[in-house]
């Protein structure tokens, strides 16, 4: 089953071309918003496109000034300027997500992806 997601800017192409390949729904914020959109303006239109936010933008990480359970779900990719991992981390997102193929799983829900583990905040 597919996903849908709306990649922040910030979102490398390796990334969003991933999950692409592997059936997903991705809209990349440039196809939708000016590319300097204010964060309440980025997670507002993933909200408006049912979408899950896909972001390395740490603020969406912020439980308290974006509370998960008002979301339709946040990834958090975890790079720590660290492109060379995108492969493994890539392989860890896509595992995550073909054991959890239902939208409705990641509504009121962060995700933080790292190489070794993907944490859930509620």
């Amino acid at each position: 089953m597919s996903l849908g997601f709306f990649s922040d800017q910030c979102v490398p192409a390796e990334i969003t071309d991933t999950l692409r390949h592997h059936g997903h729904q991705v809209t990349l914020l440039r196809e939708v918003l000016p590319i300097r959109s204010l964060d309440p303006v980025v997670i507002a239109k993933a909200q408006e496109l049912g979408a899950i936010l896909l972001s390395l933008n740490g603020d969406f990480a912020d439980i308290v000034a974006y509370p998960p359970t008002r979301h339709l779900g946040i990834v958090g990719i975890q790079l720590h300027n660290h492109p060379e991992i995108i492969p493994q981390l890539m392989e860890r997102l896509l595992g995550f997500l073909n054991a959890h193929p239902q939208q409705e799983f990641y509504h009121g829900k962060l995700f933080l992806v790292e190489v070794h583990r993907v944490r859930i905040r509620q």
